[in-house]
């Protein structure tokens, strides 16, 4: 059975509109990550233009989901008239649940005896039960959230149900929302950069963290038309320590080695790797031993954190999202997304990163990476 991946919808620092978004990262615009002072010093952050809020919806996290939405909302109308409301579930995958809204809650409580939030939307399972609620569908519905990883994960999640007849589409996708306990944690552990972020650069100084929100639907049927299927999913863990990978990249490499084998497919094959790529001296020396033993210098590869930030818990789903637009109609010349570095780190293994205005002459396979903090390991492989 093909898993189609259809009706892709963002909402980043980059925009709402997937050609637009996609416009920007093919041309490596990384504008949208700027200067700000939001959470007590200056970082640069990748902040989407605040919506307005909705009626009832206290949480940036609900307003991001509805506003994500809209666009599959026909298709899952249509997908209610032929399967039923309950058999469409809903896997999000996120990290930052209500954080930032509980912060501001206690701190304004403490000051002024401001009103409270609800509970249950501050839990790990609010994102996807209010998506459910708001999308009117009654299949399975939970979050998975294993930091960085939680939203490639979600993939797999969303399979699972289909494959064990719990659920014929699944709404699948990730959010996260800048927090000041995100930023100013990733800050105590000396992982921010002060400039833009640049994997694998000599002169690399970290990450510029971000907010998103991705959303498709995951189904047996092929509704857009794009053809773009989710070809291979790949799962490991290491837990070799809280924060770091393994530095030797073996549990990276178990994971792209079952994503491969799960779709079927060589190294070869690979036509384009979306990179982890954080730009932490960590990352680099694990994931550039991962790519160098499983493909050498002969796959292009880039990182798109540079252009959208890395929005944690969403991560992997927009950057599945960006592999998914780059197999689409809307990438008619086979562009890659350049990658921003100006000199590689020859400490580290040689992999084949992207200049600006790389074409290739086919695009049928692309592999997103995702590791996360205690060693969760994903890759996912989208295919035509």
């Amino acid at each position: 059975m093909n898993y189609y991946i259809s009706s892709i919808s963002l909402l980043t620092a980059l925009g709402a509109s997937p050609a637009q978004i996609l416009r920007r990262v093919l041309a490596g615009d990384g504008s949208s990550v700027k200067e700000d002072d939001s959470f007590g010093k200056r970082f640069l952050l990748a902040a989407i233009e605040r919506p307005l809020q909705k009626a009832g919806y206290p949480l940036l996290l609900q307003n991001y989901l509805s506003l994500c939405y809209e666009k599959l909302r026909g298709y899952i109308e249509e997908l209610k008239k032929r399967f039923g409301e309950e058999r469409i579930a809903v896997v999000i995958g996120s990290s930052n649940c209500g954080i930032e809204e509980t912060f501001n809650n206690l701190k304004g409580g403490l000051n002024s005896g401001s009103e409270s939030l609800s509970v249950e939307t501050l839990e790990i399972g609010a994102p996807s039960e209010f998506l459910a609620e708001y999308a009117g569908v009654y299949g399975p519905a939970y979050t998975v959230s294993t930091a960085c990883s939680s939203s490639a994960k979600a993939f797999k999640s969303a399979r699972s149900l289909i494959r064990a007849n719990l659920a014929d589409a699944v709404v699948v996708g990730g959010v996260d929302n800048l927090c000041c306990f995100a930023v100013n944690g990733f800050d105590a552990l000396e992982a921010l950069s002060s400039e833009h972020s640049a994997p694998f650069d000599k002169n690399r100084s970290g990450i510029n963290i971000g907010e998103s929100c991705a959303l498709a639907i995951l189904s047996p049927i092929d509704l857009d038309g794009e053809g773009i299927r989710l070809a291979g999913i790949g799962e490991s863990s290491d837990a070799v320590h809280i924060t770091a990978p393994a530095p030797t990249g073996e549990p990276a490499i178990a994971a792209i080695k079952a994503a491969l084998d799960d779709a079927g497919i060589t190294p070869q094959q690979i036509d384009y790797i979306n990179l982890h790529g954080t730009g932490t001296i960590a990352n680099d020396i694990m994931e550039s031993a991962a790519i160098n033993a499983l493909f050498g210098e002969g796959v292009y590869a880039s990182s798109t954190k540079p252009i959208t930030g890395h929005t944690l818990g969403a991560s992997g789903a927009v950057e599945i999202a960006i592999c998914c637009l780059l197999l689409s109609s809307l990438n008619k010349e086979h562009l890659l997304p350049p990658h921003n570095y100006s000199e590689y780190d020859r400490t580290l293994k040689p992999i084949r990163l992207v200049d600006r205005g790389v074409k290739v002459e086919r695009l049928s396979y692309c592999l997103s990476n995702s590791f996360a903090f205690g060693g969760s390991n994903t890759a996912v492989v989208v295919g035509r």
